[in-house]
């Protein structure tokens, strides 16, 4: 179990999210997952643009249009009202579909309830709790060419959400390449976990404890910063 300690120095989400965002190259496809990984897209680093996709037909929407001034006919995977930049898209479902299969999104942001150091991914459903179906993630984390996960390190228990093996239904396997948590970002190489920053505030021993599978150094662990956001 994660110490009270070692639970009170973390980031926000916002800050984990505006992390995430620092990794989008300039002009590349993104789709985001509904809810926390949504909030990338606030962060994306000056002289950069990423082209963002929704999954139920739009591609290159932009912020969202302030309160009283939605446009019901415009709205995100999540059902969120959206606005348009110049020279965006509509398109079917089906063809959405197509661009996720045929391998043309260059990033897949999504939460997790748990992820495995092979990569596999577990974000759907707890027992009999959470949506009925997997839904578009399980196209998601297979056809994008990387597939970022942001999440707490830890659950409201203080459980691991890192693990050796997923006990919860799987998303996809082998699919995970980075992991950005509230205390550290770790990469997928060859089914292992690999530091490479975490919070200066913790040490390598104590973001183990709270980390259900080994994790592996490999050359020099960056200070994980953030700004205030």
């Amino acid at each position: 179990m994660t110490s009270i300690a070692q639970e009170e120095i973390k980031l926000t989400n916002a800050q984990i999210a505006w992390r995430a965002a620092q990794d989008i190259v300039d002009g590349a496809y993104v789709n985001l997952g509904i809810g926390f990984p949504e909030m990338v897209a606030r962060y994306q680093p000056p002289g950069r643009e990423a082209i963002f996709h929704t999954e139920n037909g739009i591609l290159d929407f932009g912020e969202a249009p302030k309160p009283g001034e939605e446009d019901w006919d415009l709205i995100n995977a999540g059902k969120k009202a959206v606005t348009l930049k110049p020279g965006a898209s509509f398109f079917h479902h089906a063809d959405s579909f197509a661009m996720v299969r045929g391998g043309h999104l260059d990033v897949a942001i999504l939460g997790a309830l748990q992820v495995a150091q092979s990569g596999d991914l577990a974000n759907w459903r707890v027992g009999s709790k959470g949506v009925p179906a997997v839904g578009g993630a399980m196209d998601l984390v297979h056809g994008a060419k990387q597939v970022f996960v942001i999440t707490e390190h830890v659950t409201k228990n203080g459980e691991p959400k890192l693990v050796e093996k997923c006990t919860f239904p799987l998303t996809g396997v082998a699919c995970v390449t980075r992991v950005y948590t509230s205390h550290a970002v770790i990469d997928i190489v060859e089914r292992r976990f690999v530091l490479r920053e975490k919070l200066a505030a913790l040490s390598v021993e104590e973001l183990q404890s709270m980390t259900g599978a080994p994790l592996h150094i490999e050359g020099s662990v960056v200070d994980l910063i953030v700004p205030e956001v």
